[in-house]
């Protein structure tokens, strides 16, 4: 894409994602899912990550997704439309990892993510989101050695930007950038986020019309 494109992109992502966008259905199981009609961009990452809260500032709502200091609180596969008409879905995942739930709830929630990130046909991208804090964590290398497996294409997306220093946050970037070029479906930019702060915001929903694009 050349420099001429970039503006458009952003303007783009900016009309998106300041229109329309509201709650469709939960799925506890793939049966529920709702039709394959528009294209998706799922949401995965260890349990108390932080997805609801860059979901929330990355759809500049309060409450679209539901924020809890209970690690694990989302158990099923969220759906929200993006755009009227539907333009496509952002989809928030159950938390992998860590989660306190019973040990036959967090299977059952991992082979939900793992079915529907191997299986679905309009699934055009997965977001890994990875705590700044922490890096990655085997458990997330596992799930990109999963999508790398079913072909589906990720980015990795560093969460809690503002809760470390400026140098420790350029060092987990360039860590992070270093084994996704290890991965065949993993793209090689690395966005670092705060949902607080709002940075790296713009650059995210950039990232999510360039994967419906």
């Amino acid at each position: 894409m050349n420099e001429a494109e970039a503006p458009d992109l952003d303007e783009i992502a900016r009309k998106l994602f300041s229109g329309p966008i509201s709650f469709l259905k939960s799925a506890p199981t793939l049966k529920f899912l709702p039709g394959p009609s528009v294209e998706e961009v799922a949401f995965a990452g260890r349990s108390n990550v932080g997805k609801s809260s860059l979901l929330n500032a990355l759809t500049n709502r309060r409450d679209l997704a539901r924020t809890s200091n209970t690690p694990g609180r989302t158990q099923e596969l969220n759906f929200f439309e993006v755009g009227d008409p539907v333009r496509f879905r952002l989809v928030d995942m159950p938390g992998y990892g860590f989660a306190k739930a019973p040990k036959d709830i967090a299977k059952k929630w991992r082979h939900l993510i793992n079915d529907y990130l191997r299986g679905r046909q309009v699934l055009k991208r997965a977001l890994v989101l990875v705590d700044s804090r922490h890096g990655l964590k085997d458990i997330d290398r596992e799930v990109m050695k999963m999508l790398d497996t079913a072909a589906v294409s990720y980015h990795l997306v560093l969460t809690k930007g503002d809760k470390i220093k400026p140098t420790e946050l350029d060092e987990v970037t360039a860590a992070t950038a270093a084994e996704a070029l290890k991965h065949p479906a993993a793209h090689p930019e690395i966005i670092a986020t705060s949902s607080e702060t709002g940075f790296g915001i713009d650059r995210l929903r950039r990232a999510v019309v360039e994967a419906i694009s």
